[in-house]
């Protein structure tokens, strides 16, 4: 049997304020790198409690979603991995920066700042992933479609919540 090919979904929040956007500063294998706050799909979760948890997590930011800025795909082949090659499908959102938290960011993250698109695309030898600029731009040309869009069946979220807590569904 041969093995499925698999994109890795992630999830990005944009958000800006006063003209400058929250990003993350994040060690990875080939340094220090600048993204959205921005994270893997998580067993068992919708698209939107992902990048809530992702924005709490790397930002310590309470984070509500309001519209979906689209869906990006992007290939890497690492260098610092054994030449490993994964395809992203990222969903990015714009939302409302929530409440502060007084809480230790996620392993690897650096620090948070707030820069404007021009500070961004003049680092671009530095972001994460090529898709970092574009939800950007996308985000500043007025690209919005609304979460109803997306839809996340019971069975997702059941299958989680029977295997965190080892109860059959009956």
């Amino acid at each position: 049997m041969t093995e499925v090919w698999k994109p890795s979904v992630t999830v990005a929040a944009i958000i800006e304020r006063e003209g400058r956007f929250l990003m993350i500063e994040e060690q990875a294998g080939d340094g220090l790198r600048l993204n959205q706050p921005a994270g893997h799909l998580d067993e068992g979760e919708a698209l939107t409690q992902a990048v809530v948890r992702e924005a709490l997590e790397e930002s310590a930011h309470d984070f509500e979603p309001t519209a979906l800025i689209g869906m990006y795909m992007s290939r890497n082949v690492s260098s610092s991995r054994a030449g490993a090659d994964t395809t992203y499908l990222r969903f990015a959102f714009a939302g409302k920066l929530g409440e502060k938290h007084d809480r230790p960011l996620d392993a690897g993250i650096v620090r948070t700042l707030w820069m404007t698109r021009d500070e961004i695309a003049a680092c671009s030898e530095r972001h994460r992933s090529p898709l970092v600029l574009r939800c950007i731009d996308d985000y500043l040309s007025g690209r919005r479609a609304p979460l109803s869009l997306l839809y996340t069946d019971a069975s997702v979220t059941a299958a989680a919540v029977k295997e965190a807590t080892g109860v059959a569904n009956g």
